[in-house]
């Protein structure tokens, strides 16, 4: 299949479109930040309150007449451009491909040598978060503002996460099973400039030193994660080798914490001392978790730990030495390994960090074209392949006429062989302006000696938001099955007996703006397409695993301090109080009640309707894909209102696991 590289099929079309959008834009600018100047967020309200002059207020008043008097005198060409505009759409394509051709700029993404097909299998991580890249107007509806400044650093944070080194950390003490708040940067770089081992700090005793395969420079991975390698070398971040460090510690011990007042510190300055044309959390330091320089990293940042009774804890120096360097997939697959949840067949967690080695990015509400330029600019940083722009405009393809696209922004490691996408004909009101939708891709992952493909398949999609509309959301969950049924079979090149392809994952992702708790949800968590994939987080309709939390965000709270950093998110996340606190619940329908005072009677862990979901059925004979690790990301706290969700999936031949 021809992957369409630009939005018309010719120069000329092109050159029309350019002209046509030079004389909207002044007019949608003015026209934005007008609008944008009347809705403050929280935010924005403490500044002024703290602001004895008042002086944002001045500014607003006095420049409002000027926006007004500029965005009149740009009506008349902007209606010249939409009369050019609006015909051209019909010759749109639905979406722009892009490829990194200089993979020597790939920060993060060293690509990997395919797989085979064979050993004890492959793992793939999947991502989905919605990050509310709207117009700025629209976006403050949401109360976060500045979309192209946050699209930048929404996309410098989620390579920094992916593309950090993977790294495995043992306790020598069988009862201390907790990650420290140590230094990450002193824990994954214990070699200065002269070679000679630096000490952790704190109460922690590395009892053996820590080795990179590869380079042996010395260099600090950390840095090589946040701002790329030297050139000419590929991150190290960004193959499966994982580094393992053994930790001693007193029995019962428990490492010092974080430094608090740090901390507390960084967080005021997040939340009140932003320069203006930023974000809050733009004004983050070196203690920012979001960053991977920090001194004081999450303990999420690591990869979990695994106590000494695992096989690893005899303390000698010499016995980890000799283990060094693993790789992830063999470590994980150690027969020995006891899981942090052993209730649960799979961990799961609340964590700082975008996973390491991230392979598939699927992302929602990514509106606003110039931010989705900004974002993929900064994702090519470790993303070889990416789709932006999804959608139509106009009345092309859908019954209403379309002032957004879709939305939808996918990237990728491996490369995709196949993309359809399709809009739902039934959006309404607010939502049909819109050409919200379903992306389907196919990604080649790897090939067998016998150059077979091996294939993978993922839907990303965004439903119908308004809440009292559960039918249409029913009727898009059914679209989307039989979109991506057709979509297999059209691009299917396989038969019975002839398989050309392997297929080894089926995944569908994004945001189904409903959840699994609500009452009023009853008739979407009922729905066929649950039967037919399944939800790691879900026990059955209206019923969640008790670990399973919400992904909408209280939007009143995104700016206090207890939030405002990934650390401190994290931290929130894991209590239960914290939770009823800063993420959304279902809406109650007794008259009278207030948010505080129905939060306090509610039960579960907040709304999920961000999710991530995957097949057993339908892949390659004899192979099975199950769930290795799930959690719930943020590093993008006061960015967005959603948490970012990330499943790493390991497939394996059947034969092989018995």
């Amino acid at each position: 299949m021809v992957l369409y590289t630009a939005p018309f099929p010719n120069s000329c079309l092109s050159a029309l479109h350019a002209v046509s959008w030079a004389l909207i834009f002044p007019c949608y600018w003015l026209a934005d930040r007008l609008v944008a100047s009347f809705i403050p967020t929280t935010y924005e309200k403490r500044q002024r309150a703290d602001d004895p002059c008042y002086l944002q207020l001045l500014c607003t008043v006095l420049f409002t007449p000027v926006y007004l008097a500029l965005l009149v005198a740009s009506l008349p060409f902007a209606f010249v451009g939409f009369l050019l505009w609006s015909p051209l759409q019909s010759a749109r394509r639905p979406y722009i491909y892009s490829r990194l051709e200089d993979k020597g700029l790939a920060g993060g993404a060293a690509l990997l040598s395919e797989w085979k097909g064979t050993g004890p299998g492959k793992s793939f991580c999947f991502t989905t978060a919605n990050l509310c890249l709207l117009p700025d107007s629209l976006a403050r509806l949401n109360n976060v503002f500045n979309t192209q400044a946050r699209a930048k650093e929404i996309g410098q944070r989620i390579r920094n996460g992916a593309s950090r080194p993977q790294i495995k950390i043992y306790i020598d003490s069988p009862t201390n099973t907790s990650i420290s708040a140590a230094s990450f940067s002193s824990l994954v770089s214990p070699q200065g400039s002269d070679g000679v081992a630096k000490a952790v700090p704190g109460s922690i005793k590395r009892t053996a030193s820590v080795e990179y395969k590869g380079d042996g420079s010395g260099r600090h991975p950390s840095d090589e994660a946040a701002n790329g390698p030297a050139s000419g070398e590929p991150a190290e971040g960004s193959l499966e080798d994982a580094c393992i460090v053994r930790i001693g510690g007193e029995e019962g011990g428990r490492p010092p914490e974080a430094d608090d007042s740090a901390a507390g510190g960084q967080a005021r300055n997040g939340a009140g001392g932003a320069p203006q044309g930023q974000t809050p959390n733009h004004s983050q330091r070196d203690g920012d978790s979001g960053s991977l320089g920090s001194p004081s990293a999450s303990r999420e940042s690591l990869v979990k730990v695994r106590a000494a009774a695992d096989g690893g804890g005899s303390g000698e120096p010499g016995a980890t030495n000799s283990k060094l360097p693993y790789k992830a997939s063999g470590v994980k697959k150690a027969a020995a390994r006891k899981r942090r949840h052993p209730d649960e067949a799979f961990d799961h967690e609340v964590s700082a960090f975008f996973p390491a080695n991230l392979d598939f990015l699927c992302l929602q509400e990514v509106f606003d074209k110039r931010a989705a330029a900004k974002l993929k600019d900064q994702l090519h940083g470790y993303f070889e392949y990416i789709l932006y722009d999804v959608g139509v405009y106009g009345c092309q393809g859908c019954c209403s006429f379309k002032c957004l696209n879709s939305g939808l922004f996918f990237a990728s490691r491996y490369p995709i062989m196949d993309v359809a996408y399709h809009c739902y004909p039934n959006g309404r009101r607010s939502d049909g302006l819109a050409s919200k939708g379903a992306l389907f891709l196919k990604v080649q992952v790897g090939s067998t000696p016998q150059d077979q493909r091996i294939v993978g398949y993922i839907s990303c999609t965004h439903l119908h938001a308004l809440p009292e509309d559960s039918a249409i959301r029913c009727e898009q969950l059914d679209l989307l099955q039989d979109w991506l049924a057709d979509f297999r079979k059209s691009t299917s090149s396989s038969s019975t007996a002839n398989p050309e392809e392997l297929v080894a994952f089926d995944v569908i992702c994004g945001d189904f703006n409903f959840d699994n708790c609500s009452s009023d949800d009853k008739l979407e968590q009922q729905h066929s397409l649950f039967t037919h994939y399944k939800d790691p987080c879900r026990l059955g309709p209206g019923e969640e695993k008790s670990w399973a939390i919400g992904t909408m965000l209280d939007t009143d709270n995104l700016y206090d301090e207890e939030v405002c950093t990934p650390d401190n998110l994290q931290k929130v996340l894991e209590s239960e109080e914290g939770r009823r606190e800063y993420l959304a619940f279902p809406t109650s329908k007794s008259p009278g009640a207030g948010q505080k005072g129905r939060k306090d009677l509610l039960k579960g862990n907040g709304r999920r309707i961000d999710y991530m979901l995957y097949a057993e059925e339908g892949l390659c004979p004899d192979w099975k894909a199950e769930v290795e690790e799930f959690s719930f990301i943020t590093q993008l706290s006061g960015l967005t209102d959603h948490l970012p969700v990330a499943m790493r999936l390991m497939v394996s031949a059947g034969e092989e696991e018995a």
